[in-house]
């Protein structure tokens, strides 16, 4: 007898809970909050840009008439602005269950910085990921069912190291590092954060996803030799979002583990428990990169 895969539908009741989804107004992102909100959570838009997340919003609403959506000003390649904005979540919301870690950028263009100085992709995807979850955890901290999740990607499979001599590629900038770069640090981020609710007894719990090949605006920046096969491997944004959904809601997840499309290679397909490398699970890595990024940001967690 065929395993039922997992899918939207399979959503439970999300009435009541408080959802902050980060990079919100277009694909993924959005796909994961109109779910949210299509099963009753109150989604928060976490944002750049608020004029297209009130357009996200309201898209929302008007397939989902009853769905509870606010938008809040977020650049995750700002300091300032991602205190700023988990002030004003931590007043609006003091009780946080899910708060995901989605936002993202890739480029394969000359080394950008964010207004902080830091790489653009390591310091969004990562530094500003990072900042933002030590600033809202009090928030979700003896919330029962509470959920950290955090959208890496198996590109963290290529080529990827933690260049602790190089970080922010300031020596050699290598565009086909750097993303991989930041998305191991999604998952060392990950995993040492379970670490440290498992041993401070929290309820709340540290998952990662990932989406496999996904159709959304990130794909522009793949090498020119693999968009003519896009179609063919990749899937829709809602289909991507789905690993997203599942660890963000299904009762039995597991946590500080990495979930992502069943299909050959990861591309695509149900959502299922996946691998993550060697390397995402090395202790020292971990620790190592949980010290600098406190040192970076100036958050320290109170784990």
């Amino acid at each position: 007898m065929a395993t039922k895969k997992w899918t939207e539908a399979d959503i439970p009741d999300q009435r009541g809970r408080i959802a902050i989804v980060t990079g919100s107004n277009t694909g993924l992102g959005y796909e994961t909050a109109h779910a949210l909100a299509s099963h009753g959570a109150h989604v928060v838009l976490a944002v750049r840009d608020t004029a297209k997340g009130a357009a996200a919003a309201d898209q929302i609403t008007k397939a989902v008439p009853a769905a509870k959506v606010a938008v809040q000003e977020l650049d995750l390649g700002s300091l300032a602005s991602i205190r700023t904005a988990a002030s004003e979540l931590g007043r609006s919301h003091p009780r946080i269950d899910l708060l995901i870690n989605n936002a993202g950028v890739m480029t394969r263009e000359s080394r950008q910085v964010t207004s902080d100085g830091f790489e653009v992709q390591f310091g969004t995807n990562h530094l500003g990921h990072f900042a933002l979850t030590g600033l809202l955890i009090e928030h979700l901290l003896h919330v029962p069912g509470s959920r950290i999740v955090t959208v890496a990607s198996n590109a963290h499979k290529r080529r990827a190291a933690i260049h602790f001599d190089d970080l922010q590629w300031e020596r050699h900038y290598d565009p086909n590092a750097a993303y991989p770069q930041s998305k191991l640090a999604n998952l060392l981020f990950t995993y040492e954060l379970q670490r440290r609710l498992a041993a401070k007894n929290e309820p709340t719990i540290a998952v990662a996803a990932h989406p496999g090949l996904s159709n959304t605006d990130m794909m522009r920046h793949l090498p020119g030799v693999m968009r003519p096969f896009l179609p063919l491997l990749a899937q829709s944004s809602a289909a991507g979002a789905l690993p997203t959904l599942l660890a963000a809601t299904a009762p039995a997840v597991r946590r500080g583990k990495y979930y992502g499309p069943d299909g050959i290679g990861g591309f695509r397909g149900a959502p299922k428990l996946a691998r993550s490398t060697r390397k995402s699970h090395d202790e020292y890595l971990q620790r190592r990169l949980w010290a600098v990024s406190e040192d970076l940001t100036g958050v320290v967690y109170p784990l």
